[in-house]
């Protein structure tokens, strides 16, 4: 593959092309035919200057609008050289390779998990650093100059880069001269991660999360005034009378240790330890707790979830907004680099909406392509309209599946048997639901036995039956439908029983004959078979519609969710390095039989009789990366933090403590907060919205022209022509002889919550609008409001 040729999901490459004029063009100076405008240099073929270049550029906006990628390039042939270079999927893999290598370092750097020398370290990083450095002047090549300086994202980069290098050579100085020292600069390394541009969603996850701040911190700064307040009353109510803690320390005698108290009290992580010494007492003194918790637990954070989801709900459709527009500002220009004059309207001619296509999705087959094209323009038109050709970005963006229909291979080798009564009858019972729901109830009485006691013999030799039951469903399955479209790529559930059924069949024969053989324990067998019994009963999920629906739900909205892991993970990244720079080595774990005086005290006298050392969290430190991230993961989940952050205090000094105290009001108030907003936001999109006005009007063509189309060399225009009637759902395959193709619309878990959101934008957009200039629309917030779109600012 040369350097301008570009995979499957890539637009085709291809030399540089120009940016040309976008006024009015003849028919003739839009011939987009390659004869005589191809020449040939080193043995990659060379666009010359050209029409040809018009269609290179408009593909390169239309792709741009398909995967809403917002890069500002320019229009010199060599620019877009290297633009198409810039998004090869090569390099873009590349790139998160070197960012996971780059973070990946500190399982290898002291304190690390497998310590290498630091020479070794080094070099990888450096390695890595030039990478992204390369990357950054490969981006600093195909923008405008005074747009590249201008984007903060670049200008963290390089000031990144060249702190890590600071770093780099400082420290390996003192450490040739044996002298300890610090690598500050780890904790920056997740910027490469949030600033290239192939983070652009954990990027725009961030800038919403950042906009979404300062709301959040006049409720934080109100809720620490209460914390506070209430800290005060305690310490005048109860540090006068001299009251003990189970452990025997004093109670609300210090002011800022009774303010991480009630602190950890609001995650009701020492409920009710903390208010046991005051309610025994006298148990008035529990209505302070009570009201406390009923202030700060309940009412505070049910406003911190309520601000949050709110705000961030705002700027994360402002952000969609933006996206919406910039799709939208995309394909116009991709229509200008293409437009033709037809009578009073600017066009886009047939051949040329064609090719195109065939270079921005050159995979979908000549059906798919006369499929759009049909949904883009009228029956008798030779040309796509501007209205139509801006919607092409989401026609390319919908899932279309293509479904061969065949015949059985039994109906081929055994046509008579296959079409006879008997035969018509078996598949017309397959095809019936009361076969799922008999499937259904045998599931069910199948758990039940597995819940039962499997040394009784009437159990284990139940099994059997019921495996005898699923193999005979598999087959009739396979007996009725097209074994190919049975196990077609999309169809999970089928691959899923299948496997599950032929892997306890094997395990279950494996584990009796194995039984049988004397002397032989077969116990790791027999969990493979219990396993196996266990996951088979998860098929009951897909024949239950609302459990489908709310499964589909998940799925759609588990890439996005992969989006918030990484802000995550960034977080856990530096938490987890200033950690191991705190706490490294304070903590220790040893075996059971070891030796060591403190061995108990996770080698630390300091935790003699503390809750740290009586619970064993020994190997809850900050020893390397992994049992890092383990703490914090653990840290997360909130039950017993303070137990932690009381442990590590303990060995270090007091104030360590306000490393959790950080760490619980950025990951748990903050982040997951957010989080929850988001993961609403999206469950009620993707569980309420209709399909979009695209989606329609592509199953509408796909009915109007009968689903079936024969693959194979299409006359141009001839689409309608070569269908064959076809009446049966698509769904169903088998029930009706056929031959050519079906196409339908892919399943719900094939859209994005984002493209949802579009969509839900868009609608408001007017079909003639193409929003304001390019450098308005990155400069949008949640309160603008335009003329052209009025109805902006009720659903921001």
């Amino acid at each position: 593959m040369t350097p301008f040729q570009t995979p499957a999901h890539h637009p085709a490459g291809g030399e540089p092309l120009a940016m040309t004029e976008t006024g009015a063009k003849s028919k003739s100076d839009i011939d987009l035919s390659s004869e005589g405008n191809n020449g040939t240099e080193g043995g990659c073929t060379v666009e010359v200057e050209g029409p040809n270049e018009r269609l290179l550029l408009a593909a390169a906006y239309v792709y741009d609008a398909q995967y809403n990628r917002n890069i500002p390039f320019e229009t010199s042939p060599q620019a877009v050289r290297l633009y198409y270079f810039y998004n090869h999927w090569v390099m873009q893999v590349a790139t998160y390779i070197c960012i996971i290598v780059d973070l990946a370092l500190a399982l290898f750097e002291e304190p690390a998990v497998c310590p290498l020398p630091f020479l070794a370290t080094s070099i990888v990083e450096i390695f890595c650093l030039m990478a992204f450095f390369g990357r950054l002047l490969h981006y600093g090549k195909v923008t405008p100059r005074s747009i590249f300086w201008k984007d903060t994202k670049n200008i963290c980069v390089m000031v990144t880069i060249l702190l890590n290098l600071i770093d780099l050579i400082i420290y390996g100085s003192l450490s040739i001269a044996q002298i300890p020292s610090v690598r500050w600069s780890r904790v920056l390394r997740p910027i490469y991660l949030v600033n290239f541009a192939e983070s652009r969603q954990i990027r725009r996850a961030f800038r919403s999360i950042r906009n979404t701040l300062p709301e959040i911190l006049y409720v934080f700064l109100l809720f620490m005034f209460s914390v506070l307040i209430f800290s005060l009353m305690a310490l005048k109510l109860f540090g006068s009378r001299k009251l003990k803690t189970a452990e025997g320390e004093p109670y609300f005698e210090n002011y800022l240790e009774g303010v991480f108290n009630l602190y950890v009290l609001v995650t009701t992580a020492n409920s009710p330890d903390v208010m046991m010494p005051a309610y025994d007492y006298n148990w008035w003194y529990s209505i302070f707790f009570i009201a406390y918790i009923i202030l700060n637990t309940y009412i505070f954070m049910s406003v911190f979830l309520a601000v949050v989801y709110n705000n961030y709900r705002k700027h994360l459709k402002n952000e969609i907004r933006k996206l919406a527009y910039m799709k939208r500002r995309k394909m116009a220009e991709a229509f200008n680099a293409l437009k033709v004059k037809e009578g009073p309207d600017f066009v886009i001619p047939e051949t040329t909406w064609k090719k195109l296509v065939k270079l921005v999705a050159p995979d979908i087959s000549k059906s798919h392509r006369e499929l759009l094209l049909r949904v883009s323009k009228d029956e008798h038109q030779e040309y796509v309209g501007k209205q139509a050709f801006i919607r092409l970005a989401d026609l390319l963006n919908i899932k279309v599946i293509t479904v061969k229909a065949r015949m059985h291979p039994f109906e081929c080798w055994m046509p008579h048997f296959y079409r006879s009564a008997v035969s018509r009858f078996i598949r017309r019972v397959v095809h019936h639901k009361g076969f799922v729901y008999a499937f259904d109830v045998v599931i069910l009485v199948n758990a039940i036995f597995i819940a039962l006691d499997d040394r009784n013999p009437l159990i284990s030799h139940a099994e059997w039956v019921f495996l005898a039951l699923y193999v005979l469903e598999i087959l009739l399955k396979l007996y009725t439908y097209d074994p190919r479209s049975f196990f077609a790529m999309n169809q999970f559930w089928n691959w899923f029983d299948t496997f599950i059924i032929i892997a306890a069949l094997i395990a279950t024969t494996v584990n009796t004959w194995l039984s049988s053989v004397s002397q032989y324990n077969s116990q790791q067998v027999l969990d493979i078979v219990f396993i196996l019994r266990v996951l088979r009963l998860i098929r009951i999920i897909d024949s239950i519609q609302r459990f489908r629906v709310i499964m589909n739900t998940l799925i759609n909205i588990l890439p996005t969710m992969f989006t918030f892991c990484g802000i995550i993970l960034a977080i856990y990244y530096v938490f987890a390095i200033v950690g191991m720079e705190i706490f490294k080595n304070k903590i220790r774990f040893f075996p059971e039989n070891s030796t060591h005086p403190y061995a108990q005290e996770c080698g630390a006298e300091a935790l003699r009789n503390s809750a740290f050392a009586r619970g064993k969290y020994c190997r809850n430190n900050f020893n390397d990366m992994g049992s890092a991230f383990i703490v914090l993961v653990e840290l997360t989940v909130v039950n017993q933090w303070h137990v932690l952050a009381t442990g590590f205090s303990l060995v270090t000094r007091p104030e360590a403590k306000l490393y959790f105290i950080t760490f619980h009001v950025v990951i748990v108030i903050m982040i997951i907060n957010i989080f929850v907003a988001f993961i609403l936001e999206a469950f009620f999109v993707e569980y309420s919205l209709e399909k979009s006005e695209v989606e329609t009007a592509i199953e509408k063509k796909i009915q109007e022209l009968g689903m079936a189309v024969q693959e194979g060399d299409l006359p141009s225009g001839k689409l309608v022509d070569n269908m064959e009637n076809c009446e049966n759902d698509l769904g169903a395959f088998g029930e009706v002889d056929q031959k050519g193709l079906m196409f339908r619309i892919a399943s719900k878990r094939y859209r994005t919550v984002d493209a949802l959101l579009q969509r839900m934008f868009e609608a408001e957009i007017p079909p003639e609008d193409e929003g304001p200039p390019m450098e308005d629309i990155l400069n949008l917030s949640p309160d603008d409001l335009y003329i052209e779109n009025p109805t902006y600012h009720t659903a921001a």
